[in-house]
């Protein structure tokens, strides 16, 4: 069991590089590469990346909390996590915050799958 939650833990930290990816590296290459432009402009990529990240989070601290309770900060820094990603990706506050957001929230859940890593290799 210990295999499978590092293994989702290693996934969501891949998503949220990903996301990191797409939002700062994407626009530059945006500017030498015409088609990496279209890709990073798409907004269905957000969606996609928030339907992703959602259950694969969800399920790789549900499964390390089975056997051991989260700690509340681990839960709250998750679900910021996520919210973020999720607020980003829907455009509602504005095209000029969807970036800061998105950053925000793949750093966010990012650190939430590290340290649940870390306690789980603590023990």
């Amino acid at each position: 069991m210990k295999n499978t939650a590092a293994l989702f833990d290693a996934s969501a930290v891949a998503l949220s590089t990903l996301c990191l990816l797409h939002c700062l590296a994407l626009p530059l290459l945006a500017a030498l590469l015409p088609l990496f432009g279209a890709w990073s402009e798409a907004e269905w990529v957000h969606g996609v990346f928030v339907l992703i990240a959602a259950p694969l989070s969800g399920y790789a601290l549900w499964r390390a909390h089975r056997h051991r309770p989260l700690p509340a900060a681990l839960w709250l820094l998750a679900g910021a996590g996520l919210a973020l990603l999720l607020a980003g990706a829907s455009g509602v506050p504005g095209e000029h915050a969807e970036t800061p957001l998105t950053v925000a929230g793949s750093l966010a859940l990012a650190g939430a799958h590290l340290w649940n890593a870390a306690r789980r290799h603590a023990h």
